[in-house]
């Protein structure tokens, strides 16, 4: 039975979260949508939905969903998974699936920390921060479906709930666990439902997870997770695993990048895998036809396929995106990427590849539902917040990559380039 049972809104966020818990000695899977039957063995199961933009009541009835499947294996903790960019709408979707999992859980309080300071998210006086510069400052004001254009949490997750919010700030979070842990309590007596709790380093999260040893539900980014293996340890319920772990079968096949994803890293990756790589960028603008923009895919990557990576990309700058949304609809625009990139991902493996990366939640959320893929085992970490994947089915190794996650060189270091 899982210890840890996670509920993600999007695929990349699971396998972000699986790698820190990986990391932390417990074994992680991650299982592709709401459980129908048996979870696979683990000390951790992640849930992966693609509920962050999905309709409110969509996302929220999948989530419990998840969540009965994981009450169900007997997990002894739940924890909702969400960006460290904290991206969604005032309409949600972190507000409300959060309620109702705080109902589920009969729990009435929840921390909620998106903090990861090894990728430049960090959370200061309950403002988000990308680097140097505010959430709202940082490119996430452009994003194409959830654009953040307010870097206070508790304004953003005041205008998705009904409930309130509270704050546990940097100068107690500085003083350790049992501060946070007296705070946390002061909130939830008072009647706050949630604490956004500030984190600048990996010590404030490791004290962070500590303090949240007791609680029924925890939600945030993967990095306030870093603390809840130890929790296990210390209660007798977690063995020594070390680097086992994160063990996986040996690496075949031709290898593979697609890129959907429109954030600055993302493109960035792209502009250095050019360089570097074979890369093809697909106009998605100028050929908005799916089976056209496959079959040129297809046809340049025929003769390229090897040890080294073959590059093919549907990203593009913002302005080039929202020309996109204008003359197709945001919807339809995003569906249009998606399934190409599925449709060329699903020709690959078929043609041969056995490591293929995919950047962007979205993209990589169609690549394994075409793909047929249930369940991810999580293995050795590539750079912070990504690792590689193995999926039994279709005996395929996987780096799902958040858009916004990943070195420059990513694309090839991935492979050992």
């Amino acid at each position: 039975m899982p210890l840890l049972g996670c509920i993600a809104d999007d695929f990349t966020g699971a396998t972000d979260l699986a790698n820190t818990l990986v990391k932390g000695g417990m074994t992680a899977v991650q299982v592709i949508g709401v459980p129908t039957g048996p979870l696979p063995e683990a000390d951790a199961v992640i849930v992966a939905l693609k509920s962050r933009t999905a309709p409110v009541r969509e996302a929220v009835a999948e989530s419990l969903a998840a969540c009965e499947a994981l009450l169900a294996a007997g997990a002894r903790q739940i924890f909702f998974k969400y960006c460290s960019t904290f991206d969604s709408t005032d309409e949600g979707n972190i507000g409300p699936v959060a309620d109702a999992l705080v109902r589920r859980l009969d729990c009435g309080f929840a921390l909620a920390n998106p903090a990861f300071p090894t990728n430049g998210r960090t959370v200061y006086q309950g403002h988000l921060f990308v680097g140097d510069k505010l959430l709202n400052e940082s490119g996430m004001e452009n994003h194409p479906l959830t654009p953040m254009r307010d870097a206070n949490l508790l304004r953003v997750l005041s205008r998705q709930t009904d409930g309130t919010v509270g704050l546990v700030p940097f100068a107690t979070v500085e003083q350790g666990a049992a501060a946070i842990r007296k705070a946390m309590t002061g909130l939830k007596e008072s009647g706050r439902r949630y604490a956004i709790v500030d984190a600048v380093t990996d010590a404030h999260l490791l004290a962070i997870g500590e303090a949240a040893a007791g609680h029924a539900l925890i939600t945030g980014g993967s990095g306030v997770a870093m603390g809840l293996p130890a929790n296990f340890r210390a209660a007798g319920l977690l063995p020594e695993r070390g680097a086992a772990a994160a063990e996986l079968p040996p690496m075949r096949g031709h290898a593979a990048v697609l890129a959907g994803s429109c954030s600055r890293a993302t493109l960035g990756q792209i502009g250095y895998a050019r360089n570097h790589a074979h890369t093809l960028e697909l106009d998605v603008l100028a050929t908005p036809d799916v089976a056209a923009l496959q079959q040129q895919a297809l046809d340049w990557a025929t003769d390229k396929l090897g040890e080294a990576p073959v590059v093919i990309a549907a990203s593009a700058p913002p302005e080039k995106v929202q020309a996109l949304q204008a003359r197709l609809g945001r919807d339809k625009a995003g569906a249009l990427v998606e399934d190409v990139l599925a449709g060329i991902a699903e020709a690959l493996v078929a043609g041969g590849v056995g490591r293929l990366v995919v950047a962007g939640g979205e993209t990589s959320g169609a690549v394994v539902s075409r793909l047929g893929v249930h369940s991810l085992r999580i293995g050795a970490e590539i750079d912070p917040g990504v690792p590689w994947t193995f999926a039994e089915t279709p005996g395929l190794h996987l780096a799902l990559k958040s858009g916004n996650f990943g070195a420059r060189d990513f694309f090839l270091k991935a492979f050992g380039q």
